[in-house]
């Protein structure tokens, strides 16, 4: 073999190999981006389960505040829109609205035993209480994780490389669960 041939073999040789590694990586990353989106929509379903589970305890908390107080037909009236906007919301951010606006409208709900000693001992409100207590503190736990999937996910989409990526792999950006204004302020007590 001449040198000329060597030397021609060794270049298309070590073009290969570094085409092999770029490919290597570009898939690599694809991949990657793709698992976070998975990642993000995982924890998000997981937040929806949550979130179903409070939707179905509401109406049976309702119902037993309702015997008690009748005449807070508003509150019951909010009630039940905000949990039929949750229903009807076509995407993550349509759902969080909803979620964020019911979450007040039950702080008023909860507030009600206070005005109402009978309902305060009634044993039906304290378990359903108790299980909406649970639940909102398992959406904390789910709100949390879901938030720090985005976190990961939109900072590798704000990367120089990884916007690439993400274009690519048809990934974009994802929204973040976030506390509503009213809900930021500390619940200011009166006796």
């Amino acid at each position: 073999m001449s040198k000329k041939l060597k030397t021609i073999l060794i270049i298309v040789g070590v073009i290969l190999v570094v085409g092999f590694m770029v490919f290597g990586k570009i898939i690599a990353e694809y991949n990657r981006v793709i698992a976070m989106d998975e990642n993000v929509k995982g924890k998000w379903a997981q937040v929806e389960n949550q979130l179903k589970r409070r939707y179905d305890l509401i109406p049976n908390l309702v119902e037993t505040v309702k015997g008690y107080a009748a005449h807070e037909k508003e509150l019951f009236e909010n009630i039940a829109q905000a949990r039929t906007q949750y229903f009807q919301a076509k995407d993550v951010k349509g759902k969080i609205n909803a979620s964020n606006q019911l979450e007040g409208v039950l702080s008023r709900l909860l507030l009600l035993q206070e005005r109402y000693p009978v309902l305060k001992a009634n044993e039906s409100f304290l378990k359903l209480q108790d299980s909406l207590e649970g639940t909102e503190n398992r959406i904390a736990v789910e709100r949390k994780r879901y938030n720090e999937s985005v976190q990961i996910l939109n900072t590798y989409i704000r990367t120089f490389f990884g916007r690439f990526y993400a274009m690519f792999a048809g990934v974009s950006k994802a929204e973040y669960y976030e506390v509503p204004e009213a809900e930021q302020a500390a619940p200011k007590v009166k006796f």
